[in-house]
């Protein structure tokens, strides 16, 4: 009960190197995290920036100077 063994520093040494070794590993792992978790949410909303569609609130008839112009063309 008294030193620790080659073990035991092993692996607190593996510890301080996961969290602090490289360039912001922990940081970058967090990051990574959180943005699967905003996609999931998106997801769960029904959230999609890259298709947008037309809501039922868009106009169907043409604007009142293209009507006028189609209706010159006849």
């Amino acid at each position: 009960m008294g030193s620790f063994s080659i073990w035991h520093w092993a692996l607190v040494l593996l510890v301080v190197v996961v969290l602090f070794g490289g360039r912001g590993k922990l940081s970058a792992i967090m990051g990574d995290a959180a943005k699967g978790i905003k996609a999931f949410q998106k997801g769960l909303k029904g959230e999609d920036e890259e298709t947008p569609t037309r809501g039922y609130d868009a106009p169907t008839t043409l604007p009142r100077a293209e009507a006028e112009k189609e209706e010159q063309r006849r």
